[in-house]
């Protein structure tokens, strides 16, 4: 118990330590530099360092999916707060996230995400939603990068996945983006202390691209049914 409290509060204490440091250098980085590529060199090093300081290993399937010349839709499931970290470390690409507005007032991390060029959405407000992923919209067309999205809108607190919400996947439909399901295992059962030994990852499962250039609005519940489906096959043992 006392072992697994310890190793807890350092986790807490690599990544309050890191998001400062990282942040603040991104942030002042970013100022001569407003395509996000060496913040999205920083984020990515950000979440390297975190799991690597935590002694976490993790394993990546189905790179050979994406291409790198390529920008990419990802949906992902939700399993803890270190998916984050995960993917942003598994996925070699200039990418931003589609994250609640709260965020973007955090101390360092809000600072740092508003620098890389992240999206932040109000779902509490329709109106405000729908001016964010179109200001999101012309953003993408300026400077096209990578997006990732967890379409549960919320961590899921038994593992199921649970249903997806249409947003993110229409903004994809707009910008006819590929969609990448991704499949995320093992972060839940870490901050619940429940690995079995040292030689336990966490795996992160690349799927295979969903075009979305003849689709439309309407299409919205079967690209978020196709995709979902496709996220449970991914996560699963």
């Amino acid at each position: 118990m006392i072992k697994s409290k310890l190793y807890y509060f350092w986790i807490v204490f690599n990544v309050i330590i890191w998001t400062m440091i990282l942040g603040t250098l991104g942030v002042l980085g970013s100022i001569f530099e407003w395509k996000g590529r060496y913040m999205g060199w920083i984020v990515r090093s950000w979440a390297k360092i975190i799991l690597k300081t935590s002694f976490i290993k993790f394993k990546v399937i189905g790179e050979e999916n994406i291409k790198p010349d390529k920008h990419y839709f990802f949906a992902a499931n939700h399993e803890s707060e270190f998916d984050i970290p995960l993917v942003f470390a598994s996925i070699k690409l200039q990418m931003v996230a589609v994250s609640k507005i709260e965020l973007k007032n955090i101390p360092f991390l809000g600072w740092a995400m508003r620098a890389a060029g992240h999206i932040f959405v109000d779902r509490r407000n329709h109106s405000r939603a729908l001016e964010s992923m179109n200001k999101a919209k012309m953003s993408m067309a300026r400077n096209p990068r990578s997006v990732i999205i967890f379409p549960e809108g919320t961590r899921s607190k038994n593992g199921e996945v649970l249903p997806f919400k249409k947003g993110g996947l229409v903004l994809a439909i707009n910008l006819d983006m590929e969609v990448v399901p991704v499949g995320i295992k093992g972060t839940r059962l870490l901050l619940e202390n429940k690995f079995t030994s040292n030689d336990d990852k966490l795996i992160l499962k690349i799927g295979r691209p969903i075009k979305t250039s003849s689709l439309n609005y309407e299409d919205r519940n079967i690209l978020a049914e196709n995709v979902r489906n496709q996220v449970v096959e991914l996560a699963k043992d």
